[in-house]
């Protein structure tokens, strides 16, 4: 929560659609302990842009230096490629983090384009509401989720994101 300032918005969109939000601030600890809850007993790998304080937030569970954390660069203000390789930490007896190497693009294997509307959780009790079967939710005009997204029924971004 520390690298946005809309964070409110971004915990709100998810909530509202059903998924347990953790907020964390590695370098001040906030979120910490209850993210560690939810890790017992669990194999969790942590993913994400470079520079997003993957190996911090792993350090801080951990409260000890166990994975070499990046600076942001000042040139492009984005993270430095700092973690090499997948890294597997145990916390405690059965639970562990991955401490994965960072990315700058994220590409989705094996959904096919035709299959990816449902896992927007939001937009399959709108699938009903589409004039034609197969609709793309893109470019139909008499399109259920299109008119939800009007309605804000559903998150105009997370649309934009389906779009992409």
């Amino acid at each position: 929560m520390d690298l946005s300032d809309d964070y409110d918005k971004i915990i709100d969109t998810y909530e509202k659609i059903g998924y347990q939000v953790i907020t964390t601030d590695a370098k001040n600890g906030l979120g910490i302990e209850k993210l560690a809850v939810l890790l017992k007993g669990k194999i969790t790998a942590f993913t994400g842009n470079s520079g997003v304080g993957k190996s911090a937030l792993t350090n801080n569970i951990f409260k000890e230096v166990i994975s070499e954390e990046g600076n942001i660069s000042d040139k492009t203000l984005k993270g430095k490629h700092t973690t090499k390789c997948v890294e597997l930490f145990e916390i405690a007896p059965d639970t562990f983090i991955a401490d994965t190497p960072g990315f700058s693009s994220y590409d989705v294997q094996g959904i096919s384009y035709k299959d990816l509307d449902k896992y927007f959780i939001e937009f399959v009790p709108e699938f009903s509401k589409c004039e034609y079967r197969g609709c793309s939710h893109i470019k139909e005009k008499n399109c259920g989720i299109k008119r939800a997204v009007e309605r804000r029924k559903i998150d105009r971004g997370r649309y934009n994101r389906y779009c992409l």
